[in-house]
């Protein structure tokens, strides 16, 4: 391994700790959050608090464009170039500034029959005009979480996850301890006000655009391929919210209520830990990849990189998870959901798929191809919706399950046609072995799980122990041997009898 590979793979996992950390305190804050939200204002406040956040999502998702995720690749991919970069840091803010703005008018225009609609009438209908000012204040945050993200400034952008949060939350439950439900309103209005807040804080600590005044016409050049590439974003995001809703509505109306309860909470759980291992990995890889897209040597190592850092990380906990869902579930939840435990199981053989097709899909991104982004998204929504519309009323809730395992499996075999087309992109042997490991204990796991649960709870820490013992071993010699802990690690690798060999 050479130095270029060290420093990256070193980078990938500096990040992923910083991130990982700043989405765990997130998760624990939006717990505690939640908890003292239902405690204050019981089963109605907070199914009227999900409602103004749902409304409030799908506006914003709409209004951005997904431009905060293209402008990431447009900043990470203008870095070195002075004159470039400040002309794509004025035109993400003022696209985010505007499109904001329209979205505050149209909220505001319509709601008194946005408010008929999702309530019956229109005694809310304040609250729901005021929606428009949270979805103005939240893209202007995700323009500032974007710079820094493309700036690759991930210490700061994890401040901004973590202290947004905490200092919303805390605004935001002031609000409704004094005026009760009536200030949920102000509990949504306050999270991305301390958002975009913290994040200008940050980034006004990065040089200043010094670009002069964009005419209309550059304007525009700049936009449109973040808005084209945004766009496929946004598609992919809009797509995936369909299925969900799709799924949710067919398993009410065929299975009852209850099992639409089931699958929410393997739902879940699934995508609380999935989305915590993909946003930790993404935050620096993104950017990292963006750079080095068209040196297709370089991006296939670092596409491979990402891939085994991921699953050397990553598998160990997906194999414990298999074999400890009945013990998560109740402690999440009760034992009243029982039938979700299988239900997680299999959705977590498939997050071994989706973990490693991740890294590769990257590059698709990266590549700025928004067309083979929207068919990379939509492979998995037709295979899921199309197993799961057809066979639930014959199979029952456990489809939900093994569509999930199935779309993920096509998922990945597209993603990686897709990536080879791009940029000739190959598995590395350690990347299909670890991949090959994890999914083969993984199916393992399940079926022990679904023959002997107790046997299978004893033997996924056993399993996960072992392969996280490999896993480390595998880290330790991407990042190379510098460091007190590295150094100290490898000096017990080499006391076992299994020394790590450093390539200079």
């Amino acid at each position: 391994m050479n130095v270029t590979e060290t420093s990256n793979s070193r980078g990938l996992i500096r990040s992923m700790l910083v991130i990982g950390s700043a989405q765990a305190m997130n998760i624990l804050i939006s717990i505690v959050r939640v908890k003292v939200l239902a405690v204050l204002l019981g089963p109605s406040g907070v199914g009227l608090l999900s409602i103004y956040s749902s409304l409030k999502d799908v506006v914003q998702q709409t209004a951005g464009l997904g431009m905060g995720s293209s402008g990431v690749r447009e900043i990470a991919s203008s870095r070195g170039e002075e004159v470039t970069l400040n002309r794509v840091r004025r035109v993400l803010f003022a696209a985010h500034l505007v499109q904001g703005a329209l979205a505050v008018l149209a909220v505001w225009l319509l709601r008194a029959p946005l408010a008929t609609w999702l309530f019956g009438d229109a005694a809310r209908s304040t609250e729901v005009g005021l929606l428009g000012v949270a979805i103005l204040l939240s893209l202007l945050g995700a323009a500032q979480t974007a710079l820094l993200q493309g700036m690759r400034r991930i210490v700061d952008l994890g401040r901004v996850t973590v202290l947004g949060a905490f200092f919303g939350t805390l605004v935001g439950l002031a609000a409704v301890w004094q005026q009760g439900e009536s200030g949920l309103i102000w509990f949504v209005l306050a999270q991305p006000l301390a958002a975009v807040l913290i994040a200008l804080h940050y980034t006004r600590r990065l040089p200043k655009p010094t670009a002069a005044r964009l005419s209309l016409e550059e304007t525009w050049e700049i936009w449109k391929p973040m808005a084209k590439l945004g766009f496929a974003f946004m598609l992919g995001g809009i797509a995936t919210a369909v299925t969900l809703l799709v799924v949710r509505g067919r398993i009410s109306q065929e299975l009852g209520l209850d099992a639409a309860g089931h699958f929410a909470a393997a739902w879940a759980i699934t995508m609380t830990y999935v989305g915590f291992l993909l946003g930790a990995m993404v935050a620096d890889y993104y950017p990292r990849l963006t750079e080095v897209i068209h040196d297709q040597a370089a991006a296939v190592r670092l596409m491979n990189d990402q891939a085994q850092l991921s699953l050397a990380i990553g598998g160990p906990v997906l194999l414990l998870l298999i074999g400890m869902a009945h013990w998560v579930i109740n402690l999440l939840y009760s034992a009243d959901f029982e039938t979700a435990v299988a239900l997680l199981q299999w959705q977590t053989v498939g997050n071994v798929f989706k973990l490693a097709a991740s890294a590769m899909s990257f590059g698709i991104v990266a590549s700025g191809r928004s067309g083979f982004h929207i068919i990379a998204q939509l492979s998995f929504n037709i295979i899921y919706l199309s197993l799961v519309w057809l066979l639930l009323p014959v199979t029952g809730l456990l489809i939900t399950a093994i569509a999930f395992v199935s779309g993920y499996i096509f998922y990945f075999i597209v993603v990686f046609l897709l990536v080879k087309r791009l940029i000739g992109f190959r598995w590395q042997a350690l990347s299909l072995y670890l991949l090959g490991l994890h999914a083969g204990l993984a199916v393992a796991l399940l079926a022990l799980a679904l023959m002997a649960p107790f046997a299978a709870a004893v033997a996924s820490p056993l399993l996960a122990g072992a392969t996280g013992f490999f896993g480390l071993r595998v880290v330790l010699v991407k990042i190379g041997p510098k460091g007190r802990l590295a150094s100290r690690l490898a000096f017990f690798y080499t006391r076992i009898g299994w020394p790590i060999q450093y390539n200079p």
